[in-house]
């Protein structure tokens, strides 16, 4: 096997970023190349950071280096809108170990380049170093004239979702099993998996709270309960309403799965979940007095990822 260390220098790596995020937003008065970016704005900004390690967020056996960069910019455009706001900008900074191919780095770039483009997103700078282990953080910018918060959350509320939740925990089951009987249901599931699909065009104007599902219903539910001093309730015969439903189910069924499992306990969907009064998207529930989450199916366990568990 070819050792391809060194095979390229930092310098290299940043020219060909440079030609790849070139952006005409005016608003970017220095972008890469020097020791910082500069931008100019009025807005109030949204700020967030999201770090994504091999082995642990991501396997180069498992996903291309462009899916990898759409997950892990999906994920932290997510968060920017969870908050209400709308994306503007980002920092990228990478862990290589000086083993990957040009090549690599280049798709990486592009798949970060694809899905910040869907969310209107611009790169503007990062920063490159050497490391045993892939490492990808990033960090997004964004503006919004008043964010929505998960402490808003009010009694006569519905929660809605803006698609369908545990695509992405069919997509881990099916490489997990190693299936390599892959139809249709089971490459929406592995699509979901490898680059979520966010939901650019959702509009949040009138949700009282707020957030994404990067780790669970359950979880992030619980958030917004515990945040608002309520309690959420969710209503299984609302979910079936939704197009996707019959297709996970069986996907679920073909894979003696629980479908509610993925639905609840699932996470990385990336999908939003909002409360409020006639919202876009699925209602699954509404808001009522008390504390934490009801509803939810028997059997259903919190899987949502932990660091430290």
């Amino acid at each position: 096997m070819a050792d391809h260390s060194g095979a390229f220098s930092e310098a290299q790596v940043i020219a060909r970023l440079r030609e790849i995020f070139a952006s005409p937003d005016p608003r970017i008065e220095v972008g890469i190349g020097d020791d910082a970016a500069v931008v100019a704005g009025e807005k109030r900004q949204v700020m967030t950071t999201d770090m994504a390690v091999e082995g642990v967020h991501f396997r180069t056996d498992w996903s291309t280096a462009f899916e990898i960069g759409r997950k892990v910019t999906a994920a932290n455009a997510a968060d920017v809108l969870a908050m209400g706001a709308q994306p503007d900008y980002l920092l990228v900074a990478v862990g290589l170990t000086g083993r990957e191919e040009l090549s690599w780095i280049e798709d990486l770039a592009r798949g970060i380049k694809f899905e910040a483009d869907l969310a209107g997103l611009h790169v503007i700078g990062g920063d490159i170093s050497r490391s045993e282990n892939l490492v990808i953080s990033i960090t997004a910018v964004g503006h919004c004239e008043k964010a929505i918060t998960r402490d808003g959350a009010k009694v006569g509320d519905g929660i809605f979702l803006s698609s369908l939740t545990g695509w992405s925990a069919a997509g881990l089951a099916i490489l997990q099993g190693n299936n390599s009987n892959v139809g249709e249901e089971q490459a929406i599931a592995l699509r979901e998996f490898k680059s979520p699909t966010i939901d650019y065009g959702f509009d949040s104007a009138k949700a009282t709270a707020m957030c994404d599902i990067s780790d669970s219903i359950i979880e992030q539910a619980t958030q917004i309960a515990v945040a608002s001093q309520v309690q959420l309730h969710f209503d299984e015969e609302l979910f079936t309403k939704s197009e996707e439903f019959n297709s996970l189910k069986s996907l679920a069924t073909e894979l003696s799965a629980d479908i509610w499992q993925w639905i609840f306990g699932g996470g990385e969907d990336h999908v939003l979940l909002a409360t409020g009064v006639d919202l876009p998207g699925l209602r699954v529930g509404e808001v009522i007095a008390g504390s934490g989450v009801s509803g939810i199916p028997l059997k259903v366990n919190n899987l949502s990822w932990s660091h430290f568990r």
